[in-house]
């Protein structure tokens, strides 16, 4: 990752979810996450995805090989953020040892539109991850690797590589990469607005006056 990326993630993770949601509807898309529920981790995750698609079969429908999760692990590394699309199927493609070295390669966060498993090894590794099941099902001989670095659809919303990916414990949104900056700019803004109003309504002001104070109704309203 370049130092530019670097400081640019810098100022982003300065954002919380919230004012990034409000930030994107200013701007007419449709980046939050539906239906998937954070189950280990803390705090702020910020990165750029890399992206994975993963081909839901039966039993037997797919050798072992084809699962590849190790390809899978090794495609998120500092600054990344692994979104790995499974079409919502409740199939396991990460467990607690893909999720240690997930960790270990310094990973920001795993969002998978399918599920996990051996979630008190995953929470152990305090890796931020975010699905839409826990099951214990697994995904050898029922899943394979199909594509990585192409547009994905996880939680309804498409995902390119390198798109910005933000979670905390409201949500999660992306932020497609070519409309960062505009977006940056706008959420920078709001945030700067809501600590106006924070520093009002502290000094004594209600929430009316101090919104109004501000000329706009703050994001964590």
């Amino acid at each position: 990752m370049t130092a530019s990326d670097q400081e640019l993630l810098g100022r982003c993770a300065k954002i919380g979810v919230s004012s990034w949601s409000d930030a994107l509807d200013e701007l007419g898309i449709d980046g939050v996450l539906q239906g998937l529920t954070q189950r280990s981790g803390s705090g702020r995750m910020c990165g750029f995805a890399v992206t994975a698609r993963q081909q839901v079969g039966r039993l037997g429908d797919f050798d072992k090989s084809h699962f590849a999760v190790g390809p899978l692990v090794a495609s998120a590394g500092p600054g990344n953020v692994l979104m790995v699309d499974i079409g919502g199927a409740p199939i396991s493609t990460m467990g607690g040892l893909a999720a240690l070295a997930t960790k270990q390669q310094g990973a920001s966060g795993v969002v998978i539109d399918g599920a996990c498993r051996d979630l008190d090894e995953i929470r152990a590794t305090d890796l931020w991850l975010a699905s839409r099941w826990v099951m214990p099902t697994t995904g050898k001989r029922r899943l394979k690797l199909q594509s990585q670095g192409e547009p994905v659809t996880v939680g309804g919303v498409r995902v390119a590589q390198g798109d910005l990916v933000v979670g905390d414990d409201t949500g999660i949104v992306v932020v497609p990469r070519a409309q960062l900056a505009k977006a940056l700019e706008q959420a920078e803004r709001i945030v700067a607005i809501d600590e106006k109003v924070e520093e009002r309504i502290r000094a004594g002001a209600s929430f009316g006056e101090a919104a109004a104070a501000a000329g706009y109704l703050p994001s964590r309203g």
